[in-house]
């Protein structure tokens, strides 16, 4: 995206010192962000303009954070940051099954967030690993077929039963990396790194929860849990 297009953000935070000293950090890294206070709010003005990354506290007035990431699901895969401010597990767990790709605990340092920020759109507009086609079975459209599921790795389709799916990024990219080695066991922690582009040990709650997402798209068996070890694509 160009200097002239600054990325766009949405961010939905209710504490006024929290939601300006984030909002004039971010602006400060050439972000354009639009604030709201509560989560009815958010919702209106995700629905009114285009964003390219949304930003989400857990703990909204109105409409909470949880419900927010679930309304916006339901007709985006945007990219959606959580933000918890006590890094509960049970906060973690509920904005990760809403949809959201990731989160932070706050307060949340502003080099941090924007690492966080920056590997989410990365993931949101990435190209399809090349080695993505050498693997797994190739039908003669260029797709990788397993069982019902056909993946175009080109272009960054997937098809279940021959109806196209429609998955996050983050759930295209983790299904990406299992499809480019079909029947190979991936650890969380390589999930974490090649996916999520963590370069240090992160929560691998974020691994199991968006695995759980993925398997209700594209089929309960399809992805392989080898207890203490990871996940596989089944061939």
């Amino acid at each position: 995206m160009s200097e002239a297009t600054p990325v766009k953000i949405l961010l939905v935070e209710d504490d006024e010192v929290i939601r300006r000293s984030v909002a004039i950090a971010l602006e400060r890294y050439g972000y354009g962000v639009t604030v709201a206070g509560d989560g009815l709010t958010g919702l209106e003005l995700f629905r009114e303009g285009r964003h390219d990354l949304l930003l989400l506290d857990v703990m909204l007035p109105g409409l909470d954070g949880i419900g927010l990431c679930r309304r916006i699901r339901e007709s985006s895969t945007d990219p959606i940051l959580m933000m918890s401010a006590r890094g509960d597990a049970l906060d973690v767990v509920s904005g990760l099954e809403a949809g959201a790709d990731d989160y932070v605990v706050k307060p949340v340092d502003t080099s941090v967030l924007v690492a966080r920020i920056r590997s989410l759109l990365r993931r949101a507009t990435f190209a399809a690993p090349a080695r993505a086609g050498e693997t797994g079975r190739e039908a003669p459209a260029g797709r990788l077929v397993f069982g019902d599921l056909a993946i175009d790795p080109a272009a960054l389709e997937v098809f279940r039963d021959g109806r196209e799916l429609t998955l996050t990024p983050t759930e295209l990219r983790l299904l990406l990396e299992f499809a480019a080695q079909p029947g190979i066991v991936l650890d969380r922690q390589t999930l974490l790194r090649e996916v999520w582009d963590y370069g240090w040990d992160g929560d691998t709650r974020v691994v199991d929860l968006c695995v759980q997402r993925l398997r209700k798209k594209i089929g309960a068996d399809r992805v392989e849990t080898v207890r203490g070890f990871g996940y596989k694509l089944r061939r």
